[in-house]
């Protein structure tokens, strides 16, 4: 099968959240499984750093009255697997961010995103690319379906390609005052509350959601989430009313990357069966690397991420607050950067209690890997969470998720109850309560067993590091699924 995937960011050419690691890895798993395969993103500033060539087509596209033109470039990443198409236009895309700067978003992101759309569309055609199905993913592509379905379908070379839209996380939408229909270049007639309009305003999330051949989104719990309050964040109708054609397919993770027995950034490494030598050796490391004392014995719990209230950093630094003030014998690291109030909680917390508390405020591939390789618990608590990879990768390494239970957190651990401890099947610790309270209690209990019931403990690792969390599976969902729309595709 012939398979473009669409997408504004993909690993390790331009990233900003999990949507690019998803997008840098399906790709590879697809092309694995025998499939044709090709991705197209912007050619932003971070995607300069990578050889590449021209195409030598240009493109030219209307927008608002205005010919706007680009161009294609082309490059081989061995990470992603696949040929990758750059849509380049410099006054769009050759920027400090990918969707805004000093947490600002750019006021031109509707009119950038619309570029990239006709772009991806009109590539197809330009670079006589064989297509036989479009997946888009998130709100930056959503009017690529809608152009797909009002514009190119009748179009020599474009009958019959099927849509696939995944939603990474349903909060983040693409809304647009109304006057921005006006970029699209589809008729106002599309502007209403069944298609493209929603509270009085473009959303082009729900503008893919509506015109796509069919939806997926990151997880199945995720998937059940989004059709009811307050988890469809407004468009739980709209994802109702499609409810036949809505799937949940749980991410994977690149198992080359994230493995303990070769990760390139680890000094030492192990198996499941060496894990209790192993990660003994990374937690040494990672102390030594955190300024922390070197201690085998103590218990070290990671976090890593957005420091936002959605990932629940905030309950996450007020637990800290009160295991370092009554004196717990606890090591906490902490990577990540966000929320400025939260940053600086953090610093004040490490400076209090420097012999406990760790904390680096930035983003860093290298010790996202070797605090999940030296942790023993990794802590996880997400207001909401649509897959979620860190737990994933974190299962990996058996260093034991300790997770809200929300979304495809759900869906990826397995709680420990006296079923599933007597089964063997346990990988992690779920707590039910997004606040102090719950937080609290799963920390506890996972520090209970950990202390307490280290057979337990090691069961967990080993049925943890077992798992199988490639993209194998899923991609042969996918593949599967693209298959199924394409059968179901309305007739032009």
């Amino acid at each position: 099968m012939n398979i473009l995937i669409a997408a504004s960011e993909a690993a390790p050419l331009a990233k900003t959240g999990g949507l690019a690691d998803v997008c840098g890895a399906l790709p590879k798993a697809l092309a694995q499984l025998g499939h044709n395969v090709a991705l197209i993103i912007p050619a932003y500033r971070s995607t300069k750093k990578f050889p590449s060539e021209p195409t030598g087509v240009e493109l030219k596209i209307s927008i608002a009255g205005r010919e706007v033109r680009g161009t294609y470039r082309k490059c081989f990443i061995p990470e992603i697997g696949v040929p990758v198409y750059l849509v380049e236009h410099n006054g769009y895309f050759d920027r400090d961010g990918l969707y805004n700067s000093d947490n600002e978003d750019y006021a031109d992101n509707c009119e950038r995103f619309v570029f990239f759309s006709y772009a991806v569309l009109e590539a197809i055609r330009l670079l006589n690319l064989q297509v036989d199905v479009i997946h888009l993913n998130d709100w930056q592509t959503g009017l690529i379906a809608a152009l797909q379905t009002i514009y190119y379908r009748d179009k020599p070379g474009y009958e019959k390609i099927a849509v696939l839209f995944t939603i990474h996380n349903i909060a983040y939408q693409g809304v647009f005052p109304a006057s921005a229909m006006t970029l699209t270049g589809l008729h106002w007639k599309y502007f209403n509350w069944l298609q493209m309009e929603c509270f009085d305003h473009l959303n082009l999330l729900k503008t893919g959601i509506v015109f796509s051949d069919g939806i997926t989104t990151v997880s199945p719990n995720y998937a059940r989430e989004i059709t009811s309050s307050p988890g469809g964040c407004g468009l739980e109708d709209v994802l109702r009313a499609r409810r036949d054609v809505l799937w949940g397919i749980t991410n994977g993770i690149d198992v080359e990357e994230w493995n303990p027995e070769t990760d390139k950034f680890l000094e030492n490494h192990y198996t499941a069966a060496t894990r209790s030598e192993g990660k003994t050796a990374c937690k040494l490391d990672l102390q030594n690397r955190m300024d922390l004392p070197r201690r085998a014995d103590v218990p070290v719990i990671g976090l890593v991420g957005r420091l936002t209230e959605q990932k629940g950093f905030d309950l996450a630094v007020e637990l800290i607050y009160r295991k370092a003030a009554a004196g717990e014998d606890i090591q906490w690291v902490l990577l990540g950067s966000g929320d400025p109030i939260l940053e600086n909680r953090l610093r004040e917390l490490a400076s209090r209690y420097s012999q406990n508390v760790a904390v680096s405020i930035r983003y860093s591939n290298e010790l996202a890997h070797q605090i999940i390789a030296g942790s023993d618990i990794f802590l996880m608590p997400s207001r909401f969470e649509p897959c979620g990879l860190t737990q994933l990768y974190s299962l990996r390494y058996g260093t034991i998720p300790v997770v809200h239970a929300t979304g495809g957190l759900v869906d990826t651990v397995r709680d420990l109850n006296p079923e599933t401890e007597a089964a063997k099947t346990a990988t992690g610790i779920l707590f039910c309560n997004a606040d102090i309270q719950g937080i609290t209690w799963g920390i506890d209990q996972a520090l209970n067993i950990y202390r307490n019931r280290p057979n337990v403990w090691k069961q967990m690792q080993e049925t943890a590091m077992n798992l199988d969390t490639s993209w194998k599976q899923s991609a042969g969902k996918y593949a599967e699924l693209y298959k199924k729309i394409r059968r179901n595709r309305p007739e032009t």
